[in-house]
């Protein structure tokens, strides 16, 4: 269980086996930090929480510039005391680098989770974590980075893939997989992964996230919000778990809540861009357009991309500030010819989709982004959500 959901049960517990029920575990790690200095002394226990048993306790004296290497060590003994086995423990401190810099969701982060990744793979060939991670970096940074996603979408799928061969039971590798083929718009085959994914795991929070964002961009909106609601609470500090559940809510026509939700993640982090966009998103379903141009604004001042640029186009638009809407349409097309911009960012200020450019994920999809309504009873607008809905072959 994540660190971020048991963070409530940080004072001494009294009552451990209610609180393996709550979590739905059976073991529990505790224990103590005490700092002095330069140095810390770790202590730490692990308890059958059915039978009150300590099974293993230890303490550990280091300096804290060793602090990963600490709790690799640790991570170690109690998963070789759960008959578990970790391939190569460094390797292992390799992946949870990895996934603290991916969970930042930065374009330079994402790249540091990616080295990191790679770096396990190569001091361990067979570790299907780190093929996972490597997965989830290539699926997240055509859209926290802007890059193509025909450079990044297979070598996704290729990472992921290789993690289910290494080992299909884990949670880890079918979760990676399905949001791979969420990118390449294969959503059927997609939720089969994320629930194959909890029938193995059903504590896995990012797999109920990735599964209510699958189900989001279908418009099955009820669907989404349970596996959102599921995921917040078991991760209910994750910054875009929280950001993907204000989404949700918004979606299952809960708007006051999800500005509610929204409002909380940014108190957790001003910075977050997903956070400023959907509450833009939000503010703008509601008709609330000069808010909704507040936030698509500071989207676009911490982390601007052509979709929240056009985003911020498109309220503009909507207020008939056609001078605003015009520069942002120029500056696109002038950015164009620099790096990659998708066709769908555009598409939406111009009234027309591309074919080949379908957008599915937190923000929603061709099937109910709003913003293509005025086309929806255009009959070729209507063959193109029927292939979304059949999904696109790879």
């Amino acid at each position: 269980i994540s660190r971020t959901s048991t963070q409530r049960f940080k004072s001494a517990p009294a009552d451990l086996r209610e609180i393996a029920k709550q979590l739905g575990v059976t073991h529990i790690l505790e224990g103590s930090v005490q700092k002095a200095g330069d140095s810390v002394r770790v202590n730490v226990q692990l308890i059958n929480a059915l039978t009150d048993v300590h099974l293993w306790a230890d303490t550990y004296d280091r300096k804290l510039t060793d602090i990963f290497a600490i709790e690799s060590e640790i991570a170690k003994n109690v998963a070789e005391n759960l008959k578990a086995r970790l391939e190569n423990p460094e390797a292992h401190e390799l992946y949870l680098k990895g996934r603290y810099f991916w969970n930042r969701r930065s374009t330079a982060s994402l790249r540091k989770a990616g080295d990191y990744f790679q770096k396990a793979i190569e001091l361990d060939p067979k570790y299907a974590l780190a093929y996972a991670g490597l997965a989830d970096v290539h699926s997240l940074v055509p859209v926290y980075a802007g890059t193509a996603p025909q450079d990044d979408v297979p070598k996704a799928l290729a990472a992921a893939r290789k993690a289910v061969e290494l080992d299909d039971r884990l949670a880890e590798s079918h979760t990676s997989l399905g949001n791979a083929l969420v990118s390449s718009v294969q959503l059927k085959a997609a939720e089969a992964e994320f629930r194959r994914a909890l029938e193995l795991n059903p504590n896995y929070a990012t797999a109920h996230q990735w599964l209510a964002e699958c189900l989001f961009g279908q418009g099955r909106f009820s669907e989404s919000l349970a596996e959102n609601e599921r995921a917040h609470e078991l991760d209910p500090l994750s910054l875009i778990i929280n950001a993907s559940y204000a989404s949700s809510l918004a979606g299952a026509g809960f708007y006051e809540e999800a500005v509610k939700q929204a409002r909380k993640t940014l108190d957790l982090d001003p910075e977050l861009v997903p956070g400023h966009e959907i509450l833009g998103q939000i503010y703008e379903d509601e008709g609330k357009l000069n808010e909704a141009i507040i936030e698509y604004s500071k989207a676009n001042e911490l982390g601007p991309t052509p979709s929240n640029f056009a985003m911020l186009a498109h309220a503009y638009a909507k207020t008939g500030r056609m001078g605003e809407t015009r520069k942002i349409l120029d500056k696109l097309s002038d950015l164009s010819g620099q790096q990659y911009v998708g066709s769908y960012p555009l598409a939406i200020e111009q009234s027309f989709v591309e074919r080949d450019i379908l957008l599915q994920g937190l923000f929603g999809s061709i099937k109910i982004d709003k913003r293509l309504d005025p086309l929806r009873h255009d009959p070729r607008f209507q063959k193109l959500v029927e292939r979304f809905d059949a999904g696109i072959p790879e």
